[in-house]
């Protein structure tokens, strides 16, 4: 085998389905290996919305995504995708391509040093040969998926991808985890638990990836304690379980805040720090339950039980028994309050933000999936889509980019094609991405795409307000998605009521893309935020 058949061979074996890029001269034996290895290639508009695409990938699979760039500029805009996958702990394997080895020592023309640039913004950096190729793309995948997930980045130079290699054996390296529990700290874990009168638990991406639901929803049934979740989170406790409390950080954030405050001993789940927006201001004893220790410290932790997250949940449940710490009418009343002030703001007459939301949501299936972009927008759909089931909320919230959701919308429709699929967008983020309506048309993906409408980057505007600025460099034009969608292949539909986005949604098709534009009054976010 060629070095790019046994790249192809090792994506293939690691049960990797799709390439996502925007090719150039270096990357087509590359290209033709992992045809002829039964891949499928997507052609994204641009190498960052293909990066994007592959993040998404990484999450909904638990494989490492896979983008594709050619050399120069191709590569350094995937740099955002990488740094991404590196915050959002999603496994990813960027390749790009580059001139031959013997020219890249003084050859100038799109000739970047690819190693300086994504080794700060990944778990990796380096470049195949025909000795090495095995060894790398072993480490590659090992890397990508070793906790805490991430990037790694892979330069195929030119006159490497097609030449004979040497070190051909294809053999993955374990990418399962069977972890024992390392305790540190006061080891009387247990002896806590049973004290505390008003135990919580913060759930977060890391218990996600480990699969904890069922051991999740066991251990607060048991101990009777109320679960918050991170934002990427979402859906590993069931949103309608009635010990489910809510989601950090996004609308309502003081109120949840508060909530954890009045907490007695806290067990962060999984949670990673990387997703905190605001600074961690809780003098709680806490418990750090994780496969990875507390080395970041964002948060103290007095103890810190690292490894099987399911694990030592379904371990700490057995020791204590039923403990019944929290009453259905007092976490009821919590949910109560979160949901006032979820629709704080809320002007009669308008099409809210919040409505939006609740009319997508009830025209969806239970088991819909849900992107959502960043700005203001994200904050409502982070705290008020609902999420029954883990990987249904794609987010990014460790880089927090604008321009994901689309991208990730399309990658979830080709993972799950026999379901739902919702892409929520502002229309700063909208303007970014639009290109990729024609591959979701191309591809004749059901994708439903929300656009916020407000003519504005809102969450600066609104900055801006607080210290009595103007509107400056934050305003944008309209757009008439009615006709930008066909022109792209979709279908489109201004909305400025409920009734006009009841009935849009109502017309979706299995195989053409919708888009909606749903034309909102602002005031809610100023009112939220």
């Amino acid at each position: 085998m060629n070095v790019s058949e046994v790249m192809a061979q090792y994506l293939k074996a690691a049960g990797i389905g799709y390439i996502f890029g925007y090719p150039g001269d270096p990357n087509i034996d590359f290209m033709e290996a992992a045809r002829r290895a039964g891949m499928q290639f997507v052609l994204g508009r641009r190498e960052g919305t293909a990066g994007l695409m592959a993040e998404a990938y990484g999450f909904l699979t638990a494989r490492p995504g896979v983008c594709m760039s050619t050399l120069g500029p191709g590569s350094s805009n995937l740099v955002n995708a990488v740094a991404g996958a590196l915050l959002d702990r999603v496994p990813l394997i960027a390749l790009s391509g580059q001139i031959e080895r013997k020219r890249e020592q003084t050859f100038t023309h799109q000739v970047l040093n690819h190693n300086l640039i994504f080794s700060p913004v990944s778990k990796w950096a380096a470049h195949v040969a025909p000795d090495t190729v095995g060894g790398v793309m072993r480490k590659a995948l090992r890397t990508a998926m070793a906790e805490r997930p991430g990037s790694v980045h892979i330069t195929t130079h030119a006159d490497v991808v097609r030449a004979e290699a040497t070190d051909d054996r294809v053999v993955l390296p374990p990418l399962e985890s069977r972890q024992s529990t390392q305790v540190f700290g006061d080891t009387d874990s247990i002896k806590r638990l049973k004290g505390a009168r008003r135990p919580m638990v913060l759930a977060g991406i890391s218990a996600l990836r480990a699969g904890a639901s069922a051991a999740l929803v066991h251990f607060a049934e048991t101990i009777g304690c109320p679960v918050v979740v991170s934002p990427m989170a979402k859906g590993v406790m069931p949103e309608d379980h009635a010990y489910y409390a809510g989601t950090l950080d996004m609308a309502c954030n003081q109120y949840v805040w508060e909530f954890l405050r009045g907490a007695d001993l806290l067990l962060c789940a999984g949670f990673d720090a990387v997703e905190l927006i605001k600074p961690w201001t809780l003098a709680v004893p806490t418990i750090h339950i994780d496969s990875t220790p507390n080395t970041d410290q964002i948060y103290p932790a007095e103890v810190e039980l690292v490894g099987s997250i399911p694990g030592i949940l379904e371990a700490l449940a057995s020791a204590c028994g039923t403990l019944e710490r929290w009453s259905q009418a007092q976490l009821a009343a919590h949910r109560e309050g979160l949901k006032q002030a979820y629709y704080a703001g809320r002007v009669s007459g308008k099409l809210n933000p919040t409505d939006v939301i609740d009319v997508v949501r009830a025209a969806m299936p239970r088991d819909a999936i849900a992107s959502t972009d960043v700005g203001s927008h994200k904050l409502l759909v982070g705290q008020g889509w609902a999420t029954y089931q883990p990987r249904a909320m794609l987010m990014t919230n460790g880089l927090s980019s604008m321009g994901y959701s689309l991208p990730a919308g399309i990658a979830a429709k080709l993972v799950h094609p026999g379901k739902a699929v919702v892409s929520f967008v502002g229309d700063g983020g909208f303007a970014m991405v639009q290109g990729e309506l024609g591959l979701a048309a191309a591809l004749k993906l059901g994708l439903v795409v929300i656009v916020f409408c407000d003519n504005s980057l809102n969450r600066i505007e609104l900055k801006q307000a607080q210290r009595k600025y103007p509107s400056w460099g934050t305003l944008i034009e309209p757009v008439d998605l009615e006709r930008l969608a066909p022109a792209m292949g979709c279908d489109g539909v201004m909305a400025s009521d409920e009734k006009t986005l009841q009935e849009a949604l109502g017309r979706r098709s299995p195989e053409r893309p919708l888009v909606i534009g749903a034309v909102i009054d602002p005031a809610q976010y100023a009112a939220q935020f």
